[in-house]
């Protein structure tokens, strides 16, 4: 097969770290630019940015240049923050390059919804309707991945979220389409900024909530679930951080009259192992743990109902850096590029 020359802007980010960890061991990947979003004064050598990346690659890591990127490479990796990917990315598609967006810019079809959650006006409102633009859920979008020139990459909380509770909303398992996520994230989810709240001394020993029910992944889950089942699904939403480096999971509590058969029939439909290789589900009453996730590309999930109750509790784990970002990033990369699904990511 062949070689894709790969960029990488937001190297210097957490997830744009592991982009390099992961696309170094890509048999069908070329590294050929490393770009920071901020201005840097010189290039700076990835081994000095990132010592454990000494003599696996020898790039320097430099300031961000649009032209520089579309030159230098067939296909970006886009790991910037929120509202600044949306400027690129139409430059990059008019030069005929492939991209993968990781940040939220291009997630939401309807632009009016951008002030609300990400706090900006969309720069390019004409893009989200692009036939060329993928919702990058792998799992339940191949096709349109296939053909994109444009993946927006989901959020790490809405792809632990849907890959969780889509398959119970596309069989009409869940009642009144309503539904509430507790879900719990390490500390990188954040972003690698200065953040007093996020001090070692802050956060150790200590688990924090935020944004409840305000947070930017809520309208991406709505409006995959609102696709995909036809119905108006509504969520309430506790996430929180805790004191750990990476891992996420997903605690999520739906009204249901369904067996538990007929939950695991949902769920085995819709991750056959040779159509969703990363995606574990486990036996009824058998719920995930971060440790079986963190440093992989699996999402896990698990459910346990109370029949009592009329409530199904699912629990969906991920590494929110690895099937969270950048690895759910290289899987749509590759099926974007008719590569095996799973190359450089096992």
């Amino acid at each position: 097969m062949s070689t894709i020359r790969v960029a990488i802007a937001g190297a210097t980010g957490y997830a744009g770290e592991e982009l390099i960890r992961l696309l170094l061991q890509h048999p069908h990947v070329q590294l050929t630019c490393l770009a920071a979003s901020a201005k840097w004064e010189r290039p700076t050598s990835v081994a000095e940015v990132y010592p454990r990346f000494a003599r696996q690659l020898d790039l320097p890591v430099e300031a961000l240049d649009l032209g520089r990127l579309a030159r230098a490479a067939d296909a970006v990796f886009l790991a910037l923050p929120h509202g600044t990917a949306m400027a690129l990315v139409p430059s990059l598609l008019e030069a005929g390059k492939r991209v993968i967006d990781l940040s939220g810019d291009f997630r939401l079809r309807d632009p009016s919804l951008y002030p609300r959650w990400y706090r900006f006006t969309h720069a390019h409102p004409e893009w989200l309707g692009q036939d060329g633009l993928a919702y990058g859920l792998t799992e339940f979008h191949q096709e349109a991945i296939k053909k994109a020139r444009l993946v927006a990459n989901p959020g790490c909380y809405a792809t632990s979220i849907l890959l969780g509770v889509l398959p119970l909303f596309q069989a009409q398992l869940i009642e009144e389409g309503r539904f509430l996520v507790d879900a719990k994230s390490g500390l990188s989810g954040a972003g690698r900024k200065a953040d007093t709240s996020l001090l070692f001394t802050e956060m150790t020993e200590n688990l924090r909530a935020y944004k409840v029910n305000e947070h930017q992944h809520m309208p991406e889950v709505l409006q995959e679930l609102e696709r995909a089942s036809e119905t108006r699904p509504l969520m309430g939403f506790v996430p929180q951080v805790i004191p750990v480096s990476r891992g996420l999971i997903s605690m999520i509590y739906a009204k249901t009259r369904a067996t538990p058969d007929a939950i695991a029939a949902a769920y085995r439909s819709a991750y056959p192992e040779d159509r969703a290789p990363f995606v574990r589900v486990r036996p009824h009453g058998a719920l995930p743990e971060l440790r079986d996730v963190v440093g992989t590309n699996f999402c896990d999930v698990g459910f346990q109902l109370d029949p009592a109750l009329g409530y199904v509790i699912v629990a969906s784990a991920l590494d929110n850096l690895t099937k969270g970002a950048a690895g759910q990033a290289i899987q749509n990369f590759n099926v974007m590029h008719g590569f095996p699904e799973a190359a450089g990511l096992r």
